[in-house]
């Protein structure tokens, strides 16, 4: 740092608008020996007007893009075709399952009608025989 008793004539440094991080010198020295510009003055050894905090939100329009997210789907809860509602009402309103197979036999139902379209006559003898009740047409 520059010692402040020493001014040069012609320094523009002196008085009040020296900075207040390196004195004037515009140079800060560490404890290793490396010397650098001072942060706050940026090597001029002038105090900056910007008044030392900077904004760094970004308002601008121009910084908020829109997502290239895929917008989430909700999930579906119970399945679309007719046969499909037909028996997962079976399977809803069935005292001998317990709730979590209720649940996954709807899940399966839904998984199903989305792979195929509709509900197959092999999975629906599937689904019946799983529910225990005969097969009704």
């Amino acid at each position: 740092m520059k010692d402040p008793s020493r001014q040069d004539p012609g320094d523009s440094t002196q008085g009040a608008d020296a900075c207040g991080v390196c004195g004037g010198d515009g140079r800060l020295d560490n404890a290793f020996g490396q010397t650098g510009r001072c942060p706050s003055c940026h090597g001029s050894g002038r105090r900056s007007d910007d008044g030392g905090m900077r904004d760094v939100t970004k308002t601008k329009a121009s910084h908020h893009h829109p997502t290239n997210r895929a917008p989430v789907v909700e999930k579906q809860t119970w399945p679309t075709s007719a046969s499909g509602v037909q028996i997962a009402g079976q399977i809803r309103d069935a005292p001998s399952l317990a709730a979590d197979a209720k649940a996954r036999l709807i899940r399966e139902i839904i998984d199903h009608e989305a792979t195929h379209g509709l509900c197959t006559q092999t999975f629906l003898k599937k689904l019946r025989k799983q529910l225990g009740s005969p097969a009704s047409r």
